[in-house]
């Protein structure tokens, strides 16, 4: 019979991760039990996602704000007065209010510069048209603290309800630490300031660093060089530091996991000795994708994932088929139709980039793709799957078997 089902992905339930527990063994276990549970086969190429929570959690992959305040001494260290700039976070509690609150304590003073009208992931401190009403260049412009509010007044951030330069300068000043607050989209504009700059972007932080070192910043430093080694027994992120940590308590985060590609690979073998089949496996973080009602992007991660399996390297090489059905094959209809769109399947080229039959699809990376469809699909509540199995991501039209 023609298997007419495409592409499904399915959370897969595991028990609740803890520091010290074999992650692998909980994922291939629990993809197994799904397996027999739900009454399904799981096939060559399928793929499992594992969230990047479960693995830091098993890693046991943590820091407190104490420790990232001694890292911040560290680096920023070193004066009398001790004033430093912290330039374009992310608006959110859950992803930078502890950082804050390490980085606060590990200085006298913060100059804070936020981007507007919306952080780089679309966090929106004021609407777009209230720009234009009040006549602001958010491109030229630098606002004091002062100036936003006689222009703009106490606007809140429309799905969390905070007014975030009220919350960020509340947990700057617990610590006993002075806070200015700026608003600029150039990162230059911190220079007439402070020399010492700590940049909290995520997708443009290599541009924003070297911009600042142009211009002559001091120190300088990335949130990702923030708990990049171990401070007083803490974990830590070689690679991103505190970038993609979340809230743990209120006083510590959890990181980004660490050594990832070694899990990955682990999950791979164990399930081809006892499956014999090849099974693709991906750590996932935020998903790549934009909420059209917020205009929020989701990707407050780094990447989208940081390790997978050799299978999923590259971008789809796909056909548009609606492309085919109305010009090459116009003139057909029905099983003719369905018979000359496979064989055209079966003879495509290898790498069709540019050609008129492949536009329209999308020109992303398989992880960037599949880790959204897996983060849609396990949410960031209480579903309880933190595992997401999907199959036949591969397939095309002719395949169906």
């Amino acid at each position: 019979m023609e298997r007419l089902i495409g592409t499904i992905s399915r959370g897969i339930r595991t028990p609740i991760i803890s520091k010290g527990d074999d992650v692998v063994q909980i994922v291939v276990d629990s993809v197994l039990a799904a397996a027999d549970n739900g009454q399904f086969a799981l096939r060559d190429r399928d793929v499992i996602g594992i969230t990047e929570a479960v693995v830091a959690r098993a890693q046991g992959n943590y820091a407190n704000f104490e420790q990232i305040a001694k890292d911040i001494k560290l680096k920023f260290g070193g004066e009398e007065k001790n004033t430093l700039g912290v330039i374009f976070p992310i608006l959110s509690r859950n992803r930078f209010s502890v950082c804050l609150k390490g980085i606060a304590k590990g200085v006298d003073k913060i100059v804070l510069m936020l981007s507007y009208p919306s952080d780089e992931v679309g966090n929106n401190l004021i609407d777009l048209d209230m720009l234009d009403e009040k006549n602001v260049n958010p491109w030229t412009d630098i606002l004091t603290e002062s100036k936003y509010r006689e222009l703009f007044g106490y606007p809140v951030h429309r799905f969390t309800g905070v007014d975030y330069i009220e919350y960020y300068k509340g947990i700057i000043e617990a610590e006993g630490c002075e806070a200015e607050i700026i608003m600029a989209n150039d990162c230059r504009a911190i220079l007439e300031y402070t020399k010492n700059v700590l940049y909290c972007d995520v997708h443009t932080r290599k541009r924003t660093g070297r911009l600042l070192k142009e211009n002559g910043a001091e120190k300088l430093f990335g949130l990702d060089e923030i708990i990049s080694e171990s401070v007083d027994g803490s974990g830590f992120n070689k690679d991103y530091g505190l970038l993609g940590s979340n809230k743990a308590t209120d006083d510590s985060v959890k990181l980004f996991p660490k050594d990832c590609q070694e899990v990955v690979d682990k999950i791979n073998k164990e399930l081809y000795k006892r499956l014999g089949l090849n099974i693709e496996v991906m750590i996932y973080g935020d998903g790549a994708f934009k909420d059209p009602v917020g205009g929020i992007w989701e990707l407050a991660d780094p990447v989208v994932s940081p390790a997978y399996t050799k299978g999923l390297v590259g971008q789809p090489n796909e056909i548009k088929l609606k492309y085919l059905a109305d010009n090459d094959f116009a003139d057909l209809k029905g099983e003719e139709l369905k018979s000359a769109i496979s064989e055209y399947i079966k003879n495509k080229d290898d790498d069709l980039v540019g050609q008129r039959v492949s536009q329209g699809t999308t020109p992303r990376q398989l992880t960037d793709l599949i880790g959204s469809l897996c983060d849609l699909t396990s949410g960031s509540g209480d579903k309880g799957t933190p595992v997401v199995l999907i199959q036949g991501y591969f397939d095309n039209f002719t395949i169906g078997k």
